[in-house]
């Protein structure tokens, strides 16, 4: 396997600076301090099983560890490239690109309820095991049941298992995953049924984090586990009110000699929840908060950040996108969203540039028209369905709804985030649907349950409780990340996936898509993405809207500011504090 550097396109999508800022950077390090994050809501899950949202990755640095993870640095050509964690080193795969080889760290130890106790080879394969639990799977679990011998089956006989400790601690006790071996303590050797240029980057994923035996006494991410977390990386939950604080603490069983990634300068982080976004920002400017965790800036302050030309504001983009899932599965309207020139219809009708301008301008975000966003190879220019400007084509969204039966428009279902921005952007969606005749009805959701509980409920879906829902994405690692935008929602292959709410697939973006995974060379992976790409939104099953050029901010505390691509934001274990 060959690791390529990101071309100079992609890295320079990852990380623009908006502003440098010689204060970022204190002349040494310093210790100590606790560093105070302000939240909206909590982490979707505090089981590296079960993770998912982007802004968690950032949570589960401090607190967990895997094989494979990425320097945190805001030079994209670091911050990119996958390096050795618990691994060490990034291996070259044997036998034709079958087979991973992985030597753990000497050192690297498990916060167990006895004592410290190395993290082992075997702790992998329990990882691995626990994300297919028929409980609480991992959204992340086809990319590696898909690959890994044996995995598939191994997966297929726990769904049937029932999801109580005893039953599942007694299946992953009593079978294996052939292409998972543990020749001894420090060796895990990993055998895939086709070769993977992108398996090594899929390691890096917080969901392919080792599990010390003691989780199987609980139910994945219930009140108990969390009660007695144990923890691989720098940090442990000290404290822990849910929707309200995490504290986090040192953990005794951290060697730093065996980390090289984490610093780990203050000794504590702790995340206060329940704030709105207005307020997060107005204690990150007052320097009476150090970062935020799950906000976009209201536009007003932004703009103001960039007018004045703050030193603390940077943006970052990673991949990301914002688009609308269509729920072709619900019989509404007499199953109008199966048709696809109804579905072409309101690919017509948004307008993607005043969505732009609702989230702050070109500066940080800019119209997308397929599923691949800034910096993932593949991604590129093309419009399957063109409006002037990017204002959309009303008109012509009207004449396809009357040719598809429904010529005086259409009503239909549109939950959102009840969460700042994400309220106004509703409402610009709405509007524009408006022109060319199509009524939404806005349900308002609260932030923590949007995914975690309404979108992922298939019955919501099935029973047509939504018809369109305003979604987003991260690609799940960085670098040759195509894989990670398009298989978890955009194929289905008999097993429900998460986030793929309405089982949507195309053989034919299959086929093109295993040959970009095993394509040789940046410019034919590209190509044949960028094939994938259209190949989909030909079908369009979803409304691309905007690729994000996500705007951070920081207290004037913060130093040393170093991006960790995979969260999206500042590395918590590398920041320390000038207070």
């Amino acid at each position: 396997m060959s690791l390529h550097r990101p071309s100079s396109v992609a890295a320079a999508a990852l990380i623009a600076a908006l502003a440098a800022s010689p204060a970022a950077f204190a002349q040494e390090p310093q210790t100590g301090g606790t560093l105070r994050i302000l939240a909206t809501g909590e982490p979707d899950h505090m089981d590296p099983t079960s993770a998912g949202m982007v802004n968690t990755n950032n949570y589960m640095r401090a607190v967990s560890r895997q094989l494979i993870t990425y320097m945190a640095s805001n030079d994209p050509a670091v911050a990119l490239v996958p390096v050795g964690d618990l691994a060490t080193e990034v291996p070259q795969p044997t036998d034709d690109g079958l087979t991973y080889t992985f030597t753990l760290r000497e050192g690297a130890m498990w916060d167990a309820p006895s004592g410290a106790r190395q993290i082992t080879a075997e702790d992998f394969e329990r990882g691995a095991k626990r994300l297919c639990n028929p409980l609480l799977g991992s959204p992340m679990q086809t990319y590696f049941t898909a690959l890994i011998d044996g995995m598939a089956a191994f997966c297929d006989g726990f769904a049937g298992v029932e999801p109580t400790v005893e039953a599942m601690r007694a299946y992953i006790e009593g079978n294996d995953i052939p292409g998972i071996e543990t020749p001894d303590d420090l060796t895990v050797v990993f055998h895939l049924t086709e070769r993977a240029g992108d398996f090594v980057y899929m390691l890096s994923l917080v969901n392919a984090a080792p599990a010390p035996v003691e989780v199987l006494d609980y139910l994945p991410d219930s009140p108990e586990y969390r009660a007695n977390y144990i923890s691989s990386g720098p940090y442990t939950i000290g404290e822990y009110v849910p929707d309200t604080v995490i504290r986090l603490v040192r953990n005794p069983a951290w060697n730093p000699e065996s980390d090289p990634v984490r610093a780990a300068h203050v000794d504590e982080i702790e995340i206060t929840m329940g704030l709105q976004a207005d307020a997060i920002m107005q204690q990150l400017q007052s320097g009476d908060a150090d970062l935020a965790y799950d906000i976009n800036i209201p536009p007003a302050i932004l703009a103001g950040l960039i007018a004045t030309g703050d030193e603390n504001l940077m943006t970052i983009s990673a991949g990301n996108t914002n688009f609308i899932f269509i729920n072709t599965v619900s019989d509404n309207n007499g199953g109008a969203l199966r048709d696809l020139r109804v579905r072409q219809a309101l690919q017509y009708a948004v307008d993607r540039a005043a969505i732009v301008q609702q989230w702050g301008g070109p500066m940080v975000a800019q119209p997308v028209h397929g599923i691949f966003g800034l910096g993932v190879l593949g991604y590129h220019d093309f419009d399957l369905y063109p409006g002037e400007d990017d204002h959309g084509d009303p008109e012509r969204a009207r004449a396809l709804l009357a040719e598809a039966g429904y010529p005086d428009g259409i009503t239909l279902i549109m939950p959102y985030r009840n969460k700042d921005l994400e309220v106004a952007t509703a409402q610009t969606i709405q509007a524009s649907m408006a022109r060319a005749g199509i009524t939404l009805e806005l349900v308002p959701v609260t932030a923590a349950d949007y995914y975690s509980k309404f979108m992922t409920n298939e019955a919501n879906t099935r029973d047509g409780v939504w018809d369109i829902a305003p979604v987003g994405w991260t690609p799940d690692w960085v670098g040759g990340a195509a894989r990670s935008v398009f298989q978890p929602q955009f194929t289905f292959d008999g097993t429900h996936q998460t986030y793929n709410y309405t089982d949507y697939n195309n053989d034919a973006a299959n086929d093109l898509a295993a040959q970009a995974i095993n394509a040789t060379t940046p410019e034919e992976t590209a190509r044949l993405w960028a094939l994938v790409d259209e190949t989909v939104m030909a079908d369009a099953p979803v409304i691309p809207l905007i690729a994000n050029k996500n705007p951070r901010y920081h207290g004037a505390a913060v130093q040393n500011y170093q991006v960790y691509a995979i969260g999206v934001e500042g590395d918590w274990t590398n920041i320390w504090l000038d207070r």
